[in-house]
């Protein structure tokens, strides 16, 4: 699938860390576009809801092969910029709340919701609506970060975030409206990886650069967030068994990585010379004496 974002005049959304922006590079962007892009290889001839939809960026690119998407967002001046930004015949935004959707019982068949979750306090509330507008055969894709790995290992606190879950805290929320569900998890590395947490299919080599490499079905390290794919029913989950690894074609984190370290060599090497500097300038200074 080719994206291209579309030329417009609207005036670029206000990065403030509390949602994505296309504008965002790196890690970051990594994290969202794979979600996305993973989402659109399963939403084919659908009808969509992109639930806090935010800039919009995301709902656009579903809208490529999805039959229609909603572009849902609680905040009406980001709704009215992704409305200006985006435009598809396939694509509409609408201001609405989470918790409770402007939209009939049963005419969804697949809800995308992506670091939505942890925003809310009304967890269930939300995950109720969503199953309300899944038709029984439709389908949740939802992502939320880990807390464990997202802010227990690391010390972060996201200001933004009012509550994040534990794995078994996510799965017992799934489990209540979605009774079938797989679970996945993702983190960047010079790639973002997607992969499945149950059963087997991938072919991975680890190396701790001590001679030591192990072959395995999984990464050997946690996941940075947790997506799910959930159904009603067990025979309507799509299958999703393989890993997923998205990279951008002008590869800006490895890029990135690079010019940090020329630069770390060259302030290597600068320092280098101050150093020879100095004692040629104590020499001086002692022949002098």
């Amino acid at each position: 699938m080719n994206f291209e974002q579309p030329m417009s005049d609207a005036t670029k959304l206000k990065f403030t860390g509390e949602r994505f922006t296309p504008e965002c590079v790196r890690e970051m962007a990594y994290e969202h576009w794979h979600r996305y892009a993973w989402a659109a290889t399963h939403v084919a001839g659908n009808r969509v809801l992109d639930a806090a939809c935010g800039e919009g960026y995301g709902s656009y690119l579903l809208s490529q092969s999805a039959s229609r998407v909603f572009g849902i967002d609680l905040s009406e001046e980001t709704i009215a910029h992704a409305s200006a930004r985006y435009k598809s015949q396939s694509l509409e935004f609408v201001q609405g709340d989470v918790t409770d959707l402007p939209l009939e019982n049963g005419s969804i068949d697949t809800v995308v919701s992506f670091e939505t979750l942890e925003h809310l306090s009304t967890q269930d509330e939300m995950l109720g609506e969503f199953r309300r507008v899944l038709q029984p055969e439709g389908c949740l894709l939802i992502s939320s970060p880990d807390r464990a790995t997202y802010s227990d290992a690391t010390g972060y606190d996201n200001p933004f975030h009012v509550r994040e879950l534990y794995r078994q805290e996510f799965e017992d929320l799934l489990a209540k409206h979605f009774p079938a569900y797989r679970l996945f998890g993702q983190k960047l590395m010079f790639v973002s990886a997607l992969w499945p947490l149950e059963g087997r299919g991938s072919a991975l080599v680890h190396t701790d650069f001590g001679g030591r490499v192990e072959h395995g079905d999984t990464p050997l390290f946690p996941p940075l967030y947790f997506l799910a794919v959930a159904s009603a029913d067990e025979r309507h989950l799509p299958d999703c068994s393989k890993l997923s690894l998205y990279s951008d074609i002008n590869e800006s984190v490895y890029k990135h990585y690079n010019d940090e370290i020329r630069n770390h060599i060259r302030a290597g090497h600068l320092l280098a010379e101050r150093d020879a500097e100095i004692e040629r300038l104590k020499a001086e200074l002692e022949q002098a004496g």
